[in-house]
């Protein structure tokens, strides 16, 4: 999988609560190398080995070892993604769970999810089990404790006078050293060095009404994750990665190749390397950048030629009018002037 990324809403709320326990904000993020930026926008990307780092630089500032058990209890799953929203808007506990399995990776990006769903509901001889099938798990047992403790008290938390549906948890990681803290997440067998990552559930859970009757809300989420998603794949280009991180500092001057590559975690001549492996050039995906925005920022007609020139990273508005000439053969004076001229109905 190229570059696993996990939502700006889950890294943000891993940063809540350890700041909650006495960590400093700006330090977590400076030592984990995360642009603080992104925590504005709850659906922006984070690189996943970036969110590991923060993990473990909070585990560490907060003298928490099972930090990760309890940033699986701390918030609902509807305050971190979309993925939530829509999981709580379903008619049963079924149909939450293959919601959250069908948007999964919007919220986070493991390895062995690319190519399917990465959870699975798995009848047995000894019962029927949740699986995690995401490949190398002991890399990050944090996830897995989240993962469990997130699945358990969710369920608990929205239902607490109904039975608890989680009969046995079976982790493949070793006991931890801070085993102890897991008494007050799980209340039923804990089995570590497991052969899976998987808990043991009743059954008739699955057919269990969540009391949503609102399929228009459920609707509206569903349509929106389908474009998170489609955005995320296109992401996954090296062209959309540098748009993505390009974007919000266009008119700061930072547009460099040298800043991109510090936002997405590469070195420049990584980033270099990745670029002549799809045959782009960062030059000329700046350039196209660039030439879509302004053409876009004098369409709407809500900004002046200047104001495009700014926002589109020109410190001169001479320079950005060659460019403009360039692209479309007109200026941004007369192709503004164009976009404002009323339309015949033919036209429309």
């Amino acid at each position: 999988m190229q570059d696993p990324t996990v939502s700006a809403g889950y890294v943000r709320s891993l940063l809540a609560l350890a700041v909650k326990r006495g960590a400093d904000t700006q330090q977590l993020l400076t030592a984990a190398q995360i642009d603080p930026r992104l925590m504005e926008t709850p659906d922006a990307r984070v690189s996943f080995e970036r969110f590991k780092a923060l993990m473990a630089e909070a585990k560490a500032a907060c003298r928490e070892p099972a930090l990760a058990l309890h940033f699986g209890a701390a918030a609902p799953f509807a305050e971190l993604s979309i993925v939530g929203l829509i999981a709580h808007a379903a008619r049963t506990m079924g149909e939450a769970f293959e919601q959250t399995n069908r948007y999964a990776r919007l919220v986070i990006e493991v390895d062995g999810h690319e190519a399917g769903a990465r959870f699975a509901i798995v009848r047995r001889a000894d019962g029927v089990w949740i699986e995690d099938r995401r490949r190398n798990p002991n890399a990050f047992p944090e996830l897995t404790e989240s993962t469990w403790v997130r699945f358990i008290h969710d369920r608990h938390r929205a239902f607490p006078d109904r039975k608890a549906y989680v009969l046995e948890v079976h982790m493949t990681h070793a006991e931890p050293a801070h085993v102890a803290a897991y008494r007050e997440f799980f209340d039923m067998p804990l089995v570590f060095g497991a052969a899976w990552n998987a808990l043991r559930i009743r059954e008739r859970w699955l057919d269990e009404p969540t009391g949503s009757e609102d399929r228009y809300v459920f609707g509206v989420f569903n349509a929106h994750a389908d474009e998170l998603m489609k955005s995320l794949a296109e992401s996954k280009t090296i062209r959309g990665q540098i748009e993505a991180a390009l974007i919000p500092v266009l008119h700061t001057g930072e547009a460099t190749m040298e800043s991109v590559s510090r936002r997405l975690g590469y070195s420049r001549s990584t980033l270099h390397r990745r670029l002549k492996q799809d045959g782009e050039s960062f030059e000329l995906i700046l350039d196209d950048l660039r030439r879509r925005m302004a053409i876009d920022y004098l369409d709407s007609r809500k900004v002046s030629v200047n104001e495009a020139a700014y926002l589109t990273g020109f410190s001169e508005p001479s320079a950005f009018s060659r460019a403009f000439r360039r692209w479309t053969g007109t200026s941004p004076g007369r192709y503004r002037k164009a976009s404002e001229s009323p339309r015949l109905p033919s036209e429309s």
